[in-house]
């Protein structure tokens, strides 16, 4: 069965730091690409990063750009979020997904999701 396990949500103030993992299992890592989404209170979701091991690519959103750090660790099937000087708008429901079509993932079409982890940044 495919499985994507996210953990390290928390409540932190802001200027702090948390580190998300989203642990993997069940399909090929090496040929998915790795998405961290996110979604606010009375939001739509929107994507956060993302990782292509396949085209040795990442990306940003712009407002968490200099702020974050994706990262995979393929020997442990496992896609890291540094989230470093956050801020209270970084509030929301983290999750990751995977698709080996990098399109589909960040249009969130027809990939697999893991359950979520919970980020709260206080001012």
């Amino acid at each position: 069965d495919v499985q994507l396990q996210a953990s390290g949500g928390g409540l932190v103030q802001a200027g702090g730091s948390l580190r998300l993992s989203c642990a993997a299992s069940g399909f090929a890592f090496d040929d998915y690409n790795i998405g961290w989404f996110r979604q606010a209170p009375g939001k739509e979701r929107e994507v956060v990063s993302w990782i292509s091991n396949r085209y040795s690519s990442l990306y940003y959103a712009d407002p968490v750009k200099g702020r974050l750090t994706i990262s995979s660790d393929n020997a442990k099937n496992t896609v890291y979020l540094q989230m470093n000087s956050l801020k209270p708008e970084d509030t929301a429901v983290y999750y990751c997904a995977a698709n080996p079509t990098l399109w589909r993932l960040r249009s969130g079409v027809g990939s697999y999701w893991g359950q979520g982890t919970l980020v709260t940044v206080s001012s």
